[in-house]
């Protein structure tokens, strides 16, 4: 495969097996992933947090179905931050739902298998418009793996976010009645959604700005101040790893706008 585009802070963290079981909670407060007890899993983790994304996905992929939410994450967070073809990154995102959906097949009670694939199909979504991917059927099958995500772990706190994203990105596109009537869309549930998540994983920056962002959505306007506070707070929080080193940087680039 073509070599990723690489993360631009290289050896800025620095992570091996050891640390991050140690900070694993820390590091996982979002997803709620439980900490595997394989050395090869771990050092897929390692590499994914330490921004060496394209690592982390390969050697994921190597471990069979041990692997795949490592290399799933990997391949959505590289997507999503660092490629710059715009095919490439719905490609991407598509092949990451489809390893997310096999994976469900077979580990249906496993909630990183339903997040993975509402995070890729939502992120698609947006990438080729949203109104074209409700239109598509796309909108039903991200919230109900959602729903089923926070069912098998209601303490998910990015798939709260992507819930609330979903209610926002909705009601954004169709309008509240349209939102509420069709696809069961809510500004109220939406909201609550993105207050759950803070509460869940307080240090997100990730969960800011999105919280931000369907704030400006739903309430249609874009020089709101508890969206630029939002902002604001993500843009100030220290980074535990690449990621979130990613989401810091895009908090700092939004207020610089």
């Amino acid at each position: 495969m073509l070599s990723w585009t690489p993360f631009p802070f290289t050896g800025a963290y620095v992570y091996d097996r050891v640390c991050v079981a140690q900070h694993w909670k820390r590091l996982h407060a979002g997803d709620a992933e439980p900490m595997p007890d394989d050395d090869a899993a771990l050092q897929a983790w390692a590499h994914f947090h330490n921004g060496a994304f394209q690592s982390a996905f390969e050697s994921g992929l190597d471990l069979g179905p041990a692997g795949i939410t490592v290399a799933n994450k990997a391949c959505c967070v590289y997507a999503n931050y660092l490629e710059r073809s715009e095919k490439s990154r719905l490609a991407l995102f598509l092949e990451t739902a489809e390893r997310a959906r096999m994976l469900a097949t077979i580990e249906p009670l496993n909630p990183a298998a339903w997040y993975w694939q509402a995070y890729a199909l939502g992120r698609y979504s947006q990438g080729i418009s949203v109104a074209k991917a409700l239109a598509e059927g796309l909108g039903q099958r991200i919230r109900a793996a959602l729903e089923e995500t926070l069912r098998l772990q209601p303490l998910h706190a990015d798939a709260h976010v992507a819930l609330g994203a979903f209610h926002a990105e909705v009601i954004d596109k169709v309008g509240p009645l349209i939102g509420r009537m069709t696809y069961g869309a809510r500004k109220d549930v939406g909201l609550a959604m993105y207050r759950k998540a803070l509460v869940l994983n307080p240090d997100s920056a990730m969960a800011r700005l999105e919280y931000a962002r369907g704030l400006v959505m739903l309430e249609g306007n874009p020089d709101s101040p508890e969206a630029t506070h939002l902002y604001e707070q993500a843009a100030a929080i220290e980074p535990m790893d690449a990621k979130e080193r990613l989401d810091r940087e895009l908090a700092q680039a939004e207020l610089g706008d």
